[in-house]
C-alpha cells in the first residue's frame, strides 16, 4: 500500500490571499442564506403556529368529543337498542305476531326507539352499527329484501360469525329476488369470512344448491363434497349424498 508523505513547502502569499477571499465569499453566502431563511420563517411563522394550534385543537376536540359526547351517547343508544332487540327476539318465537313485532323492532314502541331511529340518531356508535344488522334481518323476515340488502351492507364487524351471517343474509335476500348469481357470490363471501362449524356447513349447502340450479354442477359437487368431508357431523351432511349422486349424473 502506497504511503502519502507530506513534503514541507511554503505557500505563496498570493495563494493565501486568494483563499482568504474565497473563504470570506463562502461565509458571506452562508450569512445571506441564513438571513433569507430567517426571513422566510419570520414571514410564515404565523401560518406555522396556526397549523400547530389547529392540530392541537383537533386532538383535544376529539378527546373531548369522545369523553363528553360519544360515551354518554353510546350508553343511551345501548339502552334504546335493548327494547328494539327485545321486540326482534319475540318476533322469532311468536310466529303468529311476528310481522307486527318485527315492525315494532324497526320503528319502535313503548316510547322507545326502533332500529331505524337508533341508526339515524346515534350514528357512530356500536349500537347504531348493530342496528343495521338487526334491521336488515327484520326486513328480510318481512319479505322486504331490497331494504334487507341495503341495511346488511352497511353493517361492519370484526366478529367473523356476525360478518358471515350478514353476508349470508344478503345472499338469502338475492336468492329470494331470484338473482342467483349475486346470491352465490355472497354465499361464497360468507364462506371466505368464516369457516366454522356453525356457519360454514349452512352456507356451503346454500351455495351448492344455488350452483346446481345455475347448472354449475362441478362447483355444486365441490361444495356438497366439502360438507361431507369437512363437516361430517353437521345436519347439512345428512343431505348431501343424494345431491352428489344427482350432480354426478348431469
Amino acid at each position: 500500500m502506497a504511503t502519502y508523505k507530506k513534503k514541507g513547502f511554503k505557500r505563496k502569499t498570493k495563494d493565501l490571499d486568494k483563499n482568504k477571499s474565497t473563504t470570506a465569499e463562502v461565509f458571506d453566502t452562508l450569512d445571506q442564506s441564513a438571513s433569507s431563511t430567517e426571513k422566510i420563517v419570520a414571514s410564515y411563522q404565523n401560518y406555522i403556529i396556526g397549523a400547530v394550534l389547529t392540530i392541537v385543537f383537533i386532538v383535544l376536540g376529539y378527546l373531548g368529543y369522545s369523553s363528553l359526547i360519544l360515551e354518554p351517547k353510546s350508553e343511551e343508544a345501548n339502552n334504546e337498542l335493548f327494547t328494539a332487540q327485545n321486540f326482534f327476539s319475540q318476533a322469532l318465537i311468536d310466529s303468529e305476531n311476528s310481522d307486527s313485532l318485527f315492525s315494532l323492532s324497526l320503528n319502535g314502541g313503548e316510547g322507545k326507539y326502533g332500529f331505524l331511529d337508533i341508526i339515524e340518531n346515534y350514528d357512530g356508535t356500536n349500537a347504531s352499527n348493530l342496528a343495521y344488522y338487526s334491521a336488515g334481518m327484520a326486513y328480510y323476515n318481512l319479505n322486504d329484501y331490497e331494504n334487507a340488502i341495503q341495511h346488511l351492507n352497511n353493517f361492519e364487524s370484526d366478529d367473523v360469525i356476525l360478518s358471515s351471517l350478514a353476508l349470508g343474509g344478503i345472499g338469502d335476500s338475492f336468492a329470494e329476488l331470484e338473482q342467483l348469481d349475486d346470491a352465490l357470490d355472497y354465499y361464497e363471501s360468507a364462506l371466505s369470512v368464516s369457516d366454522n362449524n356453525f356457519t360454514a356447513p349452512r352456507f356451503l349447502l346454500k351455495a351448492a344448491n344455488v350452483a346446481s340450479i345455475l347448472e354449475k354442477f362441478d362447483l355444486a359437487t365441490k361444495y356438497y363434497t366439502r360438507i361431507k368431508e369437512d363437516f361430517p357431523k353437521s345436519n347439512e351432511a345428512n343431505l348431501v349424498d343424494i345431491q352428489i349422486q344427482k350432480n354426478s349424473l348431469k
